[in-house]
């Protein structure tokens, strides 16, 4: 896995998981200690091992300059999109009944679990409605994905299109939950399909924008999905992040979300 000098990433597309087997391992890291379930599974010998693999160089969610960006940069754009998002609060209460956000439990770094935040692009009940339509899901392994979901509203659909419906995660950037750029947020019942080496994508901070959503949004394969955030994390810098923010702004005026 290499990147250009444009950011492209080159991947050679291998599945990377082991035979199956358990990953309970003997222990638990003592750093989670007496954390929810899918924390400790997080910490279990396998995913020891991948943590060690990354090493304190790893540690980019945690650099003061990555951080100073994130920060200045969501509140900068938390105060200019207001009136947007003022507008797109409104559509959706007159759109029909239900919240205007939509909270969702993820996975964060190191598998803290935390709120991510949307504006709703659903009908109330999507969750209960999502296993009738896993037989249509259009992604492989544990992501899930319909091109024409029927749970979407008119409203949302046109959020989605141009991933208006993820602003208010600058919230969890501001709070550092999140980064402006990152592997995106899984959700609990994703990792706990993980094979070992998948939990590596859990070292650094999860982002609202990433080298998947600007190269490969429309693959469904959850091969392209592991190995593009990988890229990330082992070829991260600060110009990378700008590259990546940069070409988003294409992809987001292009309308290419689903």
């Amino acid at each position: 896995m290499t990147l250009d000098q444009f950011g492209t990433a080159t991947v050679s597309i291998v599945d990377m998981r082991p035979p199956v087997s358990e990953c309970g391992g003997s222990g638990e890291l003592d750093l989670v200690a007496g954390l929810d379930p899918c924390q400790r599974r997080f910490a279990t010998d396998a995913a020891r091992e991948t943590l060690t693999a990354a090493g304190s160089g790893q540690e980019i969610s945690t650099a003061p300059v990555k951080r100073a960006l994130d920060v200045c940069l969501s509140m900068t754009l938390l105060i200019f999109l207001a009136p947007v998002m003022a507008m797109i609060a409104l559509a959706i209460w007159l759109d029909g009944p239900g919240p205007l956000l939509y909270l969702s439990e993820r996975i964060g770094k190191r598998g803290r679990p935390f709120t991510c935040y949307k504006f709703r692009t659903m009908v109330v009940n999507a969750d209960l409605l999502r296993s009738e339509l896993h037989a249509k899901n259009e992604r492989d392994g544990v992501l899930f994905k319909l091109s024409n979901d029927p749970r979407v509203t008119r409203v949302g659909r046109f959020l989605r299109k141009y991933s208006l419906d993820e602003l208010p995660q600058l919230i969890n950037v501001i709070r550092g939950e999140m980064s402006l750029v990152g592997p995106r947020p899984p959700l609990a019942s994703e990792v706990e399909n993980y094979g070992p080496e998948h939990f590596f994508r859990l070292t650094v901070l999860p982002g609202l924008t990433g080298l998947w959503q600007v190269q490969a949004r429309k693959s469904p394969s959850f091969v392209d999905y592991i190995n593009l955030d990988l890229v990330y994390v082992n070829n991260w810098s600060l110009w990378l992040d700008i590259r990546i923010l940069w070409r988003t702004l294409g992809v987001v005026l292009a309308g290419t979300g689903t």
